[in-house]
């Protein structure tokens, strides 16, 4: 085996949204299976430094590492495929290259030379993409570049990808991912849009070695022939990748492929054992064949794009396969919730899940789904304005604040029961300077946190400005209402919980960011749990 590391690149054509990064992270499964050691990293054409500031309707979710880097939603996919977490290096902006290529010419590190996109820009995303592969001595990368071949942005990416394949000869391959549509009036597979994006690819100095074709019919042998002939790759090489039920399939229609072993072959490297996949395999089995079903209320602003709650709904997956469980899950748009139509909307449901976001728009209606399965005994789980709306719906109606609010929405209320951080008070910026990444959390003995996690500490990764204010925490505790996880360090309260509910737990912090296949998260788990409980299955 060859000491250097070994760089896949994966690119699309046709259209977006193909599915590069669950083939980017079924690969990587396939490859660590085999006894390889693999990370993903994201380059994004994007101009913005990262998606930390972006509309969750634009790009969808913003997952948050453990160094707390704010990222492409991807990130989370490859953590939740490979159990490995990512860092800063795993994802790469368009603006975060420029920007530290301008600081370099501001430092004279240039010596006076035209600043040009080749080499400086190009040499710029070489390093980012060798800079992983430092960070973990992986023996393999892959590069996941964002876009569509073709867009004006990506191009200073693929022509990166050009230059590395010239110079590190053997230790480079590219991976095209592309779409073959069926035309119903023609009834058949229509392969001109694959040739002409690698027509297109061709044009850039780019040869690819693999075609993923994503098909929703089969590829025959001559369909395979026609497009291996025409495109330049071997037979073998034109793999099939049809739609799937489910994305956690994917690596095991990747295998019957053999993707993994193509890849491998073209990187010189030995194949070792089959893939080791029982673990996933299993996870499949109980995935399809549950035992029981429970249905919770998932209550956010961004419903319409489920891609915004992407960690969450994958997370309730994990959390429900390890209870033998199929979760259905309602998407409720809290600003359709109000005082007379919550008991309607939310009946039948087994658990509520009140969803983060930011700023004013739904928050009421998600404090009325708070009181709703507060008074009714229903499981309930609030993540970060979640928990900030249980806060302050239990200030109102049990300590009878009646203005109580978060200073977020209401600078002057009386009774401020979440305000913002005193670090917070005086950044302007709005990009990465919130509380990111992973902070220790303390938990309370004999609490529902601590019977969850079944140790006594952990550490969790964060997103936000504003907390609990802990003025208010006697007033809380006497009246029900316990903080059972706290910051060790700063006392910032992390977790909140009522003692004398079925189920009733909110989190300062993000649990979905680090839930994954083979550890599903403890707090996602106890809660499916309580909803069959709730439901008496168990």
């Amino acid at each position: 085996m060859s000491n250097s590391t070994k760089y896949v690149f994966v690119t699309g054509g046709v259209t977006s949204s193909l599915g590069k990064g669950i083939i980017s992270a079924s690969l990587a499964k396939l490859l660590q299976a085999r006894g390889y050691s693999v990370t993903i990293q994201k380059l994004d054409p994007y101009i913005n430094i990262d998606p930390g500031t972006l509309n969750p309707y634009e790009h969808g979710e913003c997952f948050v590492t453990d160094d707390g880097a704010e990222t492409d939603l991807d990130l989370g996919h490859y953590e939740r495929f490979l159990n490995v977490p990512t860092s800063q290096a795993n994802n790469i902006t368009t603006g975060r290259i420029y920007q530290a290529v301008i600081e370099k010419e501001r430092r004279g590190e240039f010596l006076g030379k035209t600043v040009q996109v080749i080499p400086h820009i190009t040499d710029e995303i070489k390093d980012r993409i060798q800079e992983v592969s430092k960070e973990g001595k992986f023996d393999i990368v892959i590069t996941e570049i964002g876009g569509t071949v073709g867009d004006i942005e990506s191009l200073p990416y693929v022509e990166a990808v050009r230059q590395m394949l010239w110079e590190f000869e053997n230790d480079c391959i590219v991976v095209h991912l592309t779409l073959v549509p069926y035309l119903a009036a023609a009834g058949e597979l229509k392969t001109k849009p694959t040739q002409h994006s690698v027509k297109q690819m061709m044009e850039l100095g780019v040869q690819p070695d693999i075609l993923c074709c994503r098909t929703e019919y089969e590829l025959d042998l001559n369909l395979r022939r026609k497009i291996a002939k025409f495109c330049n790759v071997s037979m073998n090489a034109v793999i099939e990748s049809r739609d799937a039920n489910s994305i956690y399939d994917v690596p095991l229609l990747m295998q019957t492929e053999e993707l993994d072993k193509v890849v491998l072959e073209k990187l010189g490297l030995p194949t070792k054992s089959s893939p080791n996949l029982s673990n996933w395999k299993s996870f499949l089995e109980t995935l399809k064949n549950p035992d029981n079903e429970v249905t919770i209320g998932l209550i956010g602003k961004y419903v319409e794009l489920k891609d915004s709650y992407k960690s969450i709904s994958e997370s309730i997956i994990h959390a429900g396969v390890a209870n033998s469980t199929k979760v259905h899950v309602h998407w409720i748009h809290s600003e359709k919730l109000t005082k007379s139509n919550v008991k309607k909307e939310l009946k039948g449901l087994n658990g509520i899940l009140v969803a983060p976001g930011f700023g004013s728009r739904g928050i009421a209606g998600k404090i009325e789904a708070v009181q709703f399965a507060r008074e009714n005994n229903i499981p309930f789980f609030g993540i970060c304005l979640g928990m900030q709306c249980a806060v302050i719906e239990f200030a109102r109606n049990v300590l009878n604040l009646d203005d109580a609010h978060t200073t977020e929405i209401d600078e002057s209320t009386k009774h401020p029961v979440i305000s913002m951080m005193e670090e917070q008070k005086t950044i302007a910026n709005m990009g990465g300077t919130m509380r990111l990444g992973a902070f220790k959390c303390q938990l309370k003995p004999k609490t529902k946190a601590s019977h969850a996690y079944n140790i006594d500490k952990v550490s969790e990764r964060h997103r936000h400005r504003y907390e609990f204010n802990n003025l208010y925490l006697k007033d809380f505790e006497k009246a029900g209402m316990i903080a059972s996880g706290k910051n060790p360090k700063s006392g910032l309260v992390e977790i909140i919980e009522i003692p004398n509910h079925p189920w009733f737990v909110g989190t300062q912090f993000h649990p979905e960011y680090k839930s994954t296949v083979d550890n599903p998260h403890p707090l996602f788990v106890s809660f499916i749990r309580a909803t069959l409980i709730n439901k008496k299955i168990i």
